[in-house]
């Protein structure tokens, strides 16, 4: 599929019907999305014909495209119903139901001390079972998800045997790949893009602010 006709038809996909402040609910649009799958599959090879888990994975834009670009299967994962019953709709609209399916579960448990880890007993049960995975995680800045960003990585790299593709703020870049590092990955900034954020809280003062990105791939160290 060529890139533009990927991204005409991401374009098509509902988005949040109530998005939730909390969860930092911001769709990734059809210009990113398309552009993360379209390199992931044309540069690397990493989507065609391989299980793709899609954490975070909202109203299911990136396991859309994902299926669309040749997965063989995408799971997608995600906290909130309401999210997931927009993908649904999404991925039966586009009757992509044979390859794509969602769970709802929650990738980081709060602690008795305030702070967050990941929910091993979520991930342990998919570790290392799919070749790839595909993630625009929270940026981290409500109150309460401190370091949330960087738990949905981790949780990406226990879950994937192959390659991680994760959008994260710029800003957070040389932090992310040192942390890599310790998981015993490479870290490589694919593209510096801009994340459109629309006005959609009632906090928000501006019509819409670009956040600047890097788009990570991350790939086990060779040994």
């Amino acid at each position: 599929m060529k890139l533009k006709q990927l991204e005409g038809y991401l374009g098509d996909i509902a988005v949040f019907k109530e998005p939730k402040a909390q969860l930092e609910q911001y769709p990734t649009t059809a210009h990113l999305a398309s552009r993360i799958l379209y390199t992931a599959e044309t540069t690397y090879g990493d989507i065609g014909g391989k299980s793709v888990v899609d954490l975070g994975c909202g109203c299911g834009v990136l396991a859309i495209a994902a299926s669309m670009m040749g997965s063989s299967h995408v799971l997608g994962v995600d906290i909130d119903a309401g999210a997931l019953e927009t993908a649904q709709a999404n991925i039966d609209e586009f009757e992509l139901g044979d390859t794509i399916d969602l769970v709802q579960g929650s990738i980081c448990n709060d602690n008795a001390t305030g702070s967050l880890s990941i929910n091993k007993g979520l991930l342990l049960r998919m570790e290392q079972a799919f070749d790839t995975a595909i993630l625009n995680p929270p940026f981290g800045t409500k109150p309460g998800n401190k370091g949330i960003d960087v738990l949905f990585l981790q949780a990406a790299c226990m879950l994937a045997r192959g390659a991680i593709y994760s959008l994260h703020k710029t800003s957070t870049r040389d932090y992310l790949v040192k942390k890599a590092q310790t998981w015993g990955f490479e870290c490589e900034v694919l593209a510096e893009l801009n994340f459109d954020i629309p006005m959609m809280y009632k906090f928000h003062k501006r019509k819409s602010v670009d956040v600047k990105v890097d788009l990570l791939r991350l790939y086990k160290k060779r040994t």
